[in-house]
């Protein structure tokens, strides 16, 4: 069985959650889906210009999950603007993060698990 997707974070909503192109009739308008993350993934990456170790740790992901993630909305939104198709933001695996790092120093409220021996709930228990 596959691992489950990790949830990313995602500093906030995307300000229009779709676009379509102009002109065509709403009857003939294909369309595809670029996941909220994937738009985050975007938005980091092209529109702020982070590079993808920094904004890797602001989504809570891996360097090369980033990347692919990247690549994936990339692809998506090309293959929009190619063919004169709607674009719907939508779905994905995230939850929405402050916007201020926390005390500990991780963007976007991630804290650090602590991983080391359990502590004994009752005394004597050995």
């Amino acid at each position: 069985m596959p691992r489950p997707c990790k949830s990313r974070w995602v500093q906030a909503p995307p300000p229009a959650p779709f676009y379509r192109p102009d002109g065509v009739p709403w009857e003939e308008l294909q369309g595809v889906v670029l996941s909220t993350d994937g738009f985050e993934a975007l938005r980091l990456a092209d529109a702020k210009r982070f590079d993808h170790e920094t904004a890797a740790a602001l989504m809570g992901v891996s360097r090369p999950t980033f990347s692919r993630l990247l690549a994936q909305a990339r692809t998506t939104v090309a293959t929009a603007l190619a063919n004169g198709w709607a674009l719907r933001i939508d779905g994905g695996s995230f939850r929405f993060a402050a916007p201020s790092p926390h005390e500990d120093g991780h963007a976007f409220g991630r804290g650090r698990r602590r991983r080391g021996r359990h502590r004994k709930h009752e005394e004597g228990q050995e």
